[in-house]
């Protein structure tokens, strides 16, 4: 290697971790302004609700607190993994002892919020899917959704923000928003943001309107129980940035609704 390459691939690096350094704080500040100055309360339902979670771990990560204290209060909580979440940073094991370790972990970590084995129910769809599934594909994992929306019958369902820049997350929303128009049913829609602030401030995406419609919603009473939940996915965890997990051990939750 030249000396001129190992200036470049320094440079190369020292852009990564500003990069990262800059995503840390931003998104962390947007989050803090827009429960300081952009969100409304919002009290906790006893309506039942059903969560659609793209994959493993970002149901505890995003409205773990809201599960756990409906939970805690009695209400019905059912939890829907679209996908089987293979491509989590486990790049050593088998794709069969993938999915399985990233079950048992949802499992433990809704144990743990109060959910039982017999409310989680897993689509199976393959990692990174969603968003690119046939026609045929689509509308029978609509139907799914459309199926267990009914037999449910919940008051909430809980999705995904409709631009979380993930394409899993985005298609989730979509394909759930698409389910409840086509069941007929009425129910109160509340959007959960996993990596909508994670964005690079050079090349900021959101707009005003997509932060619209923001509810706050105090977990300060079950955040050792979030915690908890959140370490129980010691696959995912330690890939993640502790700057990006960093408002998810906020005492307030963040939703959005249309």
């Amino acid at each position: 290697m030249t000396s001129k390459q190992r200036v470049q691939e320094v440079i190369n690096r020292l852009k990564v971790i500003v990069g990262l350094h800059l995503r840390n704080l931003t998104s962390y500040l947007l989050f803090l302004w827009i429960i300081a100055r952009k969100s409304k309360p919002l009290a906790l339902s006893q309506k039942s609700a059903i969560v659609f979670a793209p994959h493993q771990d970002d149901e505890t990560l995003g409205c773990g607190g809201a599960i756990a204290l409906k939970r805690q209060q009695g209400v019905p909580v059912k939890v829907v993994f679209m996908t089987d979440g293979r491509y989590g940073f486990l790049d050593r094991m088998e794709t069969a002892e993938v999915i399985s370790l990233r079950k048992k972990e949802a499992q433990t970590a809704l144990d743990a919020l109060g959910v039982a084995d017999s409310e989680i129910i897993f689509l199976d769809q393959i990692d990174g899917t969603l968003a690119s599934l046939t026609s045929e594909s689509r509308q029978n994992l609509i139907e799914q959704i459309v199926q267990l929306l009914q037999k449910t019958a919940p008051g909430e369902v809980y999705v995904p923000h409709r631009k979380d820049f993930h394409a899993d997350h985005e298609a989730t929303y979509d394909l759930v928003r698409t389910a409840i128009a086509q069941s007929g049913m009425q129910v109160e829609l509340l959007q959960y943001p996993i990596w909508i602030f994670w964005q690079n401030p050079l090349s900021f995406q959101l707009q005003g309107r997509d932060l619209d419609g923001a509810y706050r919603l105090p977990i300060n009473s079950v955040r050792d129980r979030k915690h908890q939940a959140i370490e129980t996915y010691q696959s995912q965890i330690p890939g993640l940035s502790r700057g990006f997990l960093r408002r998810f051990f906020s005492p307030y939750e963040l939703f959005f609704k249309e």
